[in-house]
């Protein structure tokens, strides 16, 4: 038998920070970049990265289950059943277009500056005050149902600069979302449907190195500390998403915009300091 080469403690802490933060407006992959940084322990890697957003992937299908089931039976009988759902879908997929062409080139580019704690701290900030702009300035009139293709394309394309780590992928499509005029809920609920085709297609693709000889032999190593982190991470994400609709629903983004104000002050001073 294989030993791990994480501890308990490690793992229960990456499942956390993916499923707390992958649907909360303060970026997941911001936080898995700081915690090896903050914490010492070593990068985890790309499969424990990959098992953590399938478990959050599940997540979201499950609390979005009646909107998938919808555009399923759309695709499968082309509009007949379910015209609607037929459109969302093709609304979803035309919408991601953007992210996952400039994704494709980052990830065989793998510029080093989105690994930086300056990068993190600096997007975090930039990032909290247009969301907290776009939550102040505009009216919440539009619900999910007056969604646009123009609107969802303009969504859709916000989610390229969640490609830099502190911008949070939920946090940029929910801006451009209230800047369009959708409300609170409205807006958390979309982006959740577009993290479907990005969650996905971005996994899928980063799972192609495990069909190498050396990635079949990681994932022989780590499958079983795969098959804990996607399982907490499903189960934390879940909860997260019910804590933000709730929240969503009676309240605004300003607990979520001043946490990343404090989190980006903090990385600052850390980095002056010489800490990270």
């Amino acid at each position: 038998m294989i030993e791990s080469q994480f501890t308990t403690i490690q793992l229960i802490a990456l499942s956390a920070i993916q499923g707390i933060t992958e649907f909360l407006p303060i970026s997941s992959s911001g936080h898995l970049v700081l915690f090896p940084a903050l914490t010492g322990y070593a990068d985890q890697g790309q499969l424990i990265d990959v098992a953590a957003h399938f478990g959050t992937l599940g997540a979201v299908l499950i609390y979005v289950r009646a909107e998938v089931g919808r555009m399923a039976k759309g695709v499968v009988t082309f509009g007949k059943a379910d015209r609607d759902g037929l459109s969302l879908a093709i609304m979803l997929i035309i919408a991601s277009l953007p992210v996952i062409a400039v994704g494709l080139v980052v990830e065989m580019l793998a510029p080093a500056f989105l690994r930086l704690a300056m990068t993190v701290a600096l997007a975090n900030i930039i990032f909290a005050a247009l969301l907290y702009k776009a939550d102040t300035d505009y009216p919440a009139s539009k619900s999910a149902e007056d969604m646009t293709l123009r609107d969802a394309v303009l969504i859709g394309a916000s989610q390229i600069f969640a490609l830099i780590p502190g911008t949070s992928r939920s946090g940029v499509t929910m801006t451009v979302a209230r800047a369009r005029g959708y409300s609170r809920v409205a807006s958390a609920r979309f982006s959740m449907l577009l993290s479907l085709p990005v969650i996905g297609g971005a996994s899928v693709l980063k799972s192609r190195h495990f069909f190498t000889e050396d990635g079949a032999s990681q994932l022989s190593a780590q499958a079983l500390d795969a098959a804990i982190v996607a399982s907490l991470s499903l189960i934390t994400a879940l909860i997260a998403i019910r804590f933000m609709m709730g929240w969503l629903a009676k309240a605004d983004f300003k607990i979520f915009v001043y946490y990343r104000f404090a989190l980006g002050a903090l990385l600052l001073g850390a980095i002056a300091l010489g800490m990270v």
